[in-house]
């Protein structure tokens, strides 16, 4: 019974925010307090139970597995991410330790782990939203994930202090991980691309990460994630993650439903969860401006910002182990902080389109590696978005025009392709100061090839707003955002199935127009002519 309900309310209401332009996720965590709700007034029995709760760190445990797919360590090792990291938690924790001390009136060891508790930003949330938005491996995304794993693995620290255990000494094997590398990377390519690949993501998320750290005494989310990046560098990498979507996503509801199903809060716990929602501007400010500090243009601080200004699930499992009597309030601060942070995230780009003028006053006059303004120089043509498609798409073109740049939101990819002899360099295409300071004063032709068509949307629209009468060309999987690149201004935007069946129908046309009549044509059918 309790089982029907979690699928009822939960496919009702994700289906309703989902109609109004919000994510499935804020209907999932309505549906948690509805089902408590509805268990208040009937005698229905609703109740967070051993399934949902299993379910639940299922779904999270993948979650981190496949950001980790997508992680270049080597990339998020850096003083943003580290300073930016470690400066927002103790200041944090500075300024709201005395603060909860002197409105609750409580012992100062309860105000700093409610401070600790209060100082950390949701992992699953963010990463959901980002790659919802195929945003991770962008510049905003890598600085938001770094940050977050940077306050996991203090939550960690934390938790073990708090609950007085330690790390089992076998845990020190966690260094000889890399060792394993070469054959996971076996078997990933061993196991196809059907059910067997499947297996292996279970495999490792939940058995060698998950439970495997657990018996070690250290955080299963930590295992999940870990073994997820020693793949990122596989080619096959985003196919396992594609490949786990729908199991990840099926198992995360349970995580949404399962923070709304604990209780309803009393009039305390709302208050809590009021003033919480009310300093959590406070909290992106200070990501802001610290950005700004390591010297992150505003776009990429601002990005980032929406990312982390938001409370964490890891928050949560803090209090359970140190602060059982704060887990209702802090669920339902958590749960406000993602009502409140989901749907600003999705117009985060439009957002910062408007308030731009005034956010990049604040910028420092040195710029960070990673977002240098750059010039096309003499490039006649640009391919915009450095995949499988503008891979092939640039490869086939500079056959005939050595004159072409490749342009990709991943540095670490941008630097791939520079190995392999491409013309590549980093640059966001959905960054509006990029195009500002972007020359491209021989340009005659761009490939938009990104993977999202909010990118294809705007590259198209700021290269026409630049002045650019060139030829636009762009593909897409579906009829009506090829509609939105056009009317952004692409010259055509052609549908990736359709094209796909109109090269193999050429292939046939050019092996027929080359074959005589009849001679291609073997076994019975050519003896019958004899």
């Amino acid at each position: 019974m309790s089982e029907a309900l979690w699928i009822s309310f939960a496919f009702v209401l994700g289906l309703a925010v989902k109609s109004v332009g919000l994510p499935p996720l804020v209907g999932y965590l309505a549906a948690g307090f509805a089902l408590s709700g509805l268990a208040t007034v009937t005698s229905v029995a609703v109740e967070n139970t051993a399934v949902l709760d299993h379910l639940a760190h299922l779904g999270v445990l993948l979650l981190l597995f496949t950001v980790g797919l997508k992680l270049k360590l080597r990339s998020i090792l850096s003083p943003e991410v580290i300073g930016g990291g470690l400066l927002h938690f103790g200041i944090t924790c500075a300024i709201f330790t005395p603060a909860i001390t002197l409105l609750l009136g409580s012992d100062w060891l309860t105000a700093l782990m409610l401070a600790i508790s209060l100082s950390f930003s949701s992992t699953v949330l963010a990463a959901k939203v980002l790659e919802s938005k195929r945003e991770l491996r962008a510049f905003h995304g890598r600085v938001a994930i770094g940050i977050l794993i940077m306050q996991d693995l203090i939550a960690l620290g934390v938790m073990s202090l708090a609950s007085g255990e330690s790390p089992s000494p076998w845990s020190l094997l966690i260094f000889a991980l890399p060792l394993l590398r070469p054959a996971l990377f076996r078997l990933l390519d061993a196991s196809g691309h059907d059910e067997l690949l499947v297996l292996l993501g279970l495999l490792l998320a939940l058995v060698l990460g998950g439970l495997g750290f657990e018996l070690l005494g250290l955080s299963s989310e930590l295992g999940a994630l870990i073994f997820g990046a020693m793949l990122a560098n596989h080619p096959r990498a985003i196919e396992l993650s594609k490949s786990l979507w729908s199991v990840k996503e099926v198992f995360l509801v349970g995580f949404f439903l399962q923070i709304g199903i604990n209780g309803l809060p009393d009039q305390q716990a709302l208050v809590f969860a009021a003033v919480t929602a009310l300093v959590l501007p406070l909290k992106g400010a200070l990501f802001f401006f610290l950005l700004l500090l390591f010297r992150l243009r505003a776009r990429s601080s601002f990005l980032t910002t929406l990312s982390l200004t938001n409370y964490s699930e890891f928050g949560l499992i803090v209090a359970s182990v140190a602060l059982p009597q704060w887990l209702v309030p802090l669920a339902i601060a958590v749960s406000l902080s993602f009502v409140i942070s989901a749907p600003i995230n999705r117009i985060a780009h439009s957002l910062y389109e408007r308030y731009a003028p005034r956010l990049t006053r604040f910028e420092g006059h040195r710029r960070h590696p990673d977002e240098q303004p750059i010039s096309l120089g003499d490039t006649r043509i640009l391919v915009m978005g450095m995949g499988r498609t503008g891979s092939a798409a640039y490869d086939r073109l500079f056959e005939t025009e050595p004159r072409i740049m490749g342009l990709d939101s991943d540095p670490a990819k941008a630097r791939m392709h520079l190995k392999a002899g491409r013309n590549v360099v980093f640059g966001d295409g959905e960054d509006t100061t990029f195009w500002q300071e972007l020359h491209m004063p021989k340009l005659q032709a761009v490939i938009l090839a990104m993977s999202d068509i909010e990118g294809k949307v705007i590259a198209a629209r700021m290269l026409r707003h630049k002045g650019f009468t060139g030829y636009i060309i762009a593909h897409t999987m579906f009829a009506d955002e090829a509609e939105q690149i056009q009317e952004a201004g692409a010259n055509e935007a052609y549908l990736t199935m359709n094209e796909t069946g109109v090269a193999l129908a050429s292939h046939i046309d050019d092996y027929l127009s080359s074959t005589p009549p009849f001679e291609s044509m073997g076994g019975e059918g050519a003896s019958g002519r004899r």
